[in-house]
Parts: C-alpha cells; sequence; structure tokens
C-alpha cells in the first residue's frame, strides 16, 4: 500500500496538469471558432442540428456536472476540512446551484409551450466542458491549493475578489431574470430589454457571470481560476456580440445604436 500513494499522487497530479492544459488550448480555439459560428440556442436557435431539448431540461442536464463534481470530490481532498476551501467551493456552489436548479424554473413559465429549442449537441458539448472545469476547480482547492497560514497577501486578494464575485452574482442573476420576466411579457417572443444594465450593453447577463469569475481567479489565486475566467470571456464576448447585431437586425428604429455589447462604452 505504502508504495502505491505516491504512484497514485503521481498520476492523480498528470490528470490534473493535462486537463489544465486543455482548458488553456480549448479557450482561443473556442474564441476563433465563435467569430464565425453563433451557436444555435436560445435567440440564435436554427433547425438542422438534430435533435433538440426544451431549455428547462437542457440546462439542468448540461450544468449538473458543476454540483455532481465537487460535492464527490472535495469531501476526499487534503483541504476538504480547511474553512477556507470550504468557503470557496461553497460560492462556487453558489453559483452553480442557481444555474442548474433554480433557473430552469424560471424558464418554465417563460415558455410555456416547453419548445425544444436547445439542439442536443450544444448541450452535450457543455456538459463535457463542465465536466473538465468542474474537476479542476474542485481539485484546486479541495487538494491543491496551500491554503495553510494565509498571509495579509492572501486575505487582500481573496477580500477583493469575493467582493467582485458577489457584484458579478448579482448582476448575473437579476439580468437574467429581467430577461425571463421581459419574455414573459412578451408571450413568448422577444422585446428590447430597458433600465439599468441594459441601457449600457446588450449582455449585462453575461458581463455579470465574466466579472464573477474574474473574482473567482483573484479568490482562488490559481492558473484553473484563471483558465476558467479566460475561457468565460472566449465564450461570452462573441456571444454578446451576435446578441447585439440580432438585436440591432430584429428592432432597427427600437434598439439604441450606442448600446454596447458587454463591455460599458468600450465594446
Amino acid at each position: 500500500m505504502a508504495s502505491s500513494s505516491p504512484s497514485n499522487s503521481s498520476s492523480d497530479h498528470s490528470l490534473f496538469s493535462i486537463s489544465l492544459l486543455s482548458l488553456y488550448l480549448i479557450t482561443p480555439m473556442t474564441f476563433l471558432s465563435l467569430q464565425f459560428f453563433q451557436a444555435p440556442y436560445g435567440k440564435h436557435f436554427r433547425p438542422g442540428w438534430g435533435p433538440s431539448l426544451p431549455p428547462s431540461i437542457a440546462w439542468p442536464t448540461m450544468e449538473s456536472p458543476t454540483l455532481f463534481i465537487p460535492l464527490s470530490l472535495f469531501p476526499f481532498g487534503q483541504n476538504r476540512s480547511n474553512p477556507i476551501a470550504v468557503a470557496l467551493i461553497s460560492f462556487y456552489l453558489l453559483h452553480y446551484f442557481h444555474r442548474t436548479c433554480l433557473y430552469p424554473l424560471y424558464l418554465r413559465p417563460a415558455r410555456a409551450s416547453a419548445r425544444a429549442t436547445f439542439p442536443l449537441i450544444i448541450a452535450f458539448l457543455a456538459f463535457v466542458f463542465n465536466l473538465l472545469n468542474a474537476y479542476l476547480q474542485t481539485r484546486w482547492i479541495s487538494h491543491y491549493a496551500d491554503l495553510e497560514n494565509p498571509g495579509w497577501w492572501f486575505w487582500g486578494r481573496f477580500l477583493v475578489g469575493l467582493a467582485v464575485f458577489v457584484s458579478g452574482f448579482v448582476l448575473n442573476v437579476r439580468s437574467d431574470l429581467a430577461l425571463v420576466r421581459l419574455k414573459r411579457e412578451a408571450g413568448g417572443g422577444y422585446k428590447v430589454p430597458r433600465g439599468g444594465m441594459f441601457e449600457l450593453v446588450s449582455c449585462p447577463n453575461y458581463l455579470g457571470e465574466a466579472i464573477e469569475w474574474l473574482g473567482w481567479a483573484l479568490m482562488t489565486w490559481s492558473w484553473a481560476g484563471l483558465a476558467f475566467f479566460l475561457y468565460t470571456c472566449a465564450n461570452l464576448v462573441p456571444r454578446a456580440r451576435g446578441h447585439r447585431r440580432w438585436y440591432l437586425e430584429k428592432f432597427p428604429e427600437e434598439y439604441p445604436k450606442s448600446r454596447k455589447a458587454i463591455i460599458p462604452f468600450v465594446y
């Protein structure tokens, strides 16, 4: 048994390193591909992508690894009893409990017809990404992060990161709820969003999510956290640009042309 422990540790570290490298490699690939391709779900749905699911089913299915991976892995990491690690994984789970369990409930009344507008292939790809990323974030916090005897530098960046994360979470959730309410008012169709951050950007929900994971990267101060933030931007920035273009085409007279895609006054 004693001789197997170093081997297991080495294998685990190799898996973690390969997974981390994979996330860094798919990030620029994702960004480049989305310059020419708009993922066909939501307002960009179009037929021809094979079997589809109702969004209220697709979201909890594809996001489920973000809950079952942390809940399965965290209790077996060497940091499982560390209060900082517990706090960190709790913030991660907070976001994904909302995204996996609550957000799909919001979609149900907004889409009474329960139309299947989420291609199964897109849900599958998202499921695979979430497997990879949930493993990386959880394993770093639960096992590889050095959280013993944190000094002033740790607490400084942790508190700044926490403030950034919470502000992003609030913006993300409030914007998502506003969009769901607007869709309900439109009888399942679309209207021009008004008020709050919607006056500055087309996708404050995406901006909020990017801010969240920037805060996460600061709190964890890890290559895994940075990779997650960069991938989030690579995925959401092109999609936000596509949303802005869609609104301008669908509501050419109504939609404010000064409204940016995701970064106020900039982009």
